[in-house]
């Protein structure tokens, strides 16, 4: 029973081989200049230099994904409670939710948030 199946992996991943060879079957290999440059998050290489992005869109996509973070870790903060004790739970509730409003405050205060 064994053997049989070893013999059909076998004669699969032949004809698998054998197909990547053919030609026919096997139209996604042509080259092309698209195909042959270096993908750079939607950029050409082949062009003139890139210009670079505002700062204050990086800080806001920085600030976005701090906040999701500590978001994500909010959302189970009701199912952990009955698994620990009251006490720990709310320390850590309240510690992060802190977290969250001074980092508010922070970026409120930098000027972060206005969209210029």
């Amino acid at each position: 029973m064994l053997l049989i199946l070893f013999f059909k992996v076998f004669i699969f991943s032949i004809l698998t081989l054998i197909m990547n060879i053919l030609p026919i079957l096997n139209n996604h290999k042509q080259l092309s200049r698209e195909k042959m440059s270096p993908f750079e998050c939607g950029f050409d290489p082949l062009s003139k230099p890139r210009i670079s992005y505002s700062v204050h869109f990086f800080s806001i996509a920085l600030m976005f994904l701090i906040f999701d973070i500590e978001i994500t870790l909010i959302f189970p903060s009701p199912l952990i409670k009955q698994k620990i004790m009251v006490t720990n739970w709310m320390m850590t509730s309240v510690t992060l939710i802190m977290l969250l409003i001074v980092g508010l405050m922070l970026e409120w205060k930098e000027g972060t948030m206005n969209w210029k």
